[in-house]
């Protein structure tokens, strides 16, 4: 068996990390406050609606994927239960306001993406 070299590994790990980051970002468009802002704005046509709606949609589960790592750590946290004098907030309480921030967020995520894809649906 051949051993590779710690040199080369790293090597080879990160163009796979480049290549796949350079993948998702293509796939998933992040744009700026700003560009967001211009995008929509300037948004009139069936093919801008759609691309901000696919923006939405991966905003949304994004949020859903955080809020789902939030509810594991809530649980995990509630399991440790503390005297009546420990100090607010407790950990399990941070885990919920965060878990409950990232499922408000998705739903505004859900509603920005839903009302883009009537208006594409609309313009043609």
């Amino acid at each position: 068996m051949k051993l590779i070299s710690a040199t080369t590994l790293i090597a080879v790990l990160s163009i796979a990390s480049l290549g796949r980051g350079y993948a998702e970002k293509s796939a998933n468009s992040q744009y700026s406050k700003a560009e967001l802002h211009k995008l929509i704005r300037e948004a009139h046509t069936a093919d801008q609606y759609s691309a901000l709606e696919k923006y939405f949609r991966a905003q949304e589960v994004t949020y859903q994927q955080h809020a789902q790592a939030e509810r594991a750590g809530w649980e995990r946290r509630s399991q440790n239960v503390t005297s009546i004098s420990a100090k607010y907030p407790r950990p399990a309480d941070s885990s919920r306001n965060r878990y409950e921030y990232f499922i408000y967020e998705a739903g505004k995520m859900n509603q920005q993406a839903s009302h883009y894809e009537t208006l594409a649906a609309g313009v043609q």
